[in-house]
């Protein structure tokens, strides 16, 4: 009986910590500026924006490595080296980050900035977006990140993310916040 209490206090706890941790971390509109933009009137296609900021000075390859090396991005790439027969290493995702190399994984780059990143998946339906900007307040970073997913290919109505997405929508929503949270308490880390 106590270790049942003692599973059912942990675990809400854990549902009190979760989001608490994931607070800072805030959908928003995307930045006149970004290059996932032009997805956003895209017909049938879904796009989001979440951003945060961090209290000290962040370079985007700073943020891109960071964010492909967290903990949870790893298992992301462990189950892409396993599903696709596409590896990846943290040295690659330096490369990424500091432009010398184009493809990571399952993505390739579509388009790059000296302030952002627009990465395409391997079949052309989702896109990640990672992007640094001076805080408003002038001390620290804003770090954005975002997602799109486009209609497939010759889908006969030419504007559907397909109901699969529509399912794992809730989840893709929980998860960007995560990877976003887990790339800013490296930054953290990191930046002493």
């Amino acid at each position: 009986m106590a270790e049942t209490a003692s599973r059912s206090r942990t675990a809400a706890h854990a549902l009190i910590i979760f989001p608490i941790a994931l607070s800072a971390i805030l959908p928003c509109a995307l930045p006149d500026a970004s290059l996932l933009n032009r997805y956003r009137l895209q017909q049938g296609a879904y796009t989001d924006c979440y951003s945060t900021e961090i209290a000290h000075s962040v370079s985007q390859a700073e943020f891109v490595e960071a964010f492909y090396t967290t903990w949870v991005f790893k298992l992301e790439r462990a189950i892409l080296k396993w599903a696709v027969a596409k590896p990846s290493t943290d040295t690659q995702a330096a490369l990424l980050a500091q432009g010398d190399l184009d493809a990571f994984s399952a993505w390739t780059v579509e388009d790059r900035r000296q302030d952002q990143v627009l990465l395409c998946d391997l079949h052309g339906r989702t896109r990640s977006w990672l992007m640094t900007v001076p805080a408003e307040s002038g001390d620290g970073t804003r770090l954005y990140f975002g997602s799109a997913v486009v209609a497939a290919k010759g889908s006969k109505s030419g504007a559907d993310i397909g109901s699969g997405f529509r399912l794992l929508l809730g989840f893709h929503k929980i998860y960007s916040r995560v990877l976003l949270r887990a790339a800013v308490r490296r930054l953290q880390v990191a930046g002493g």
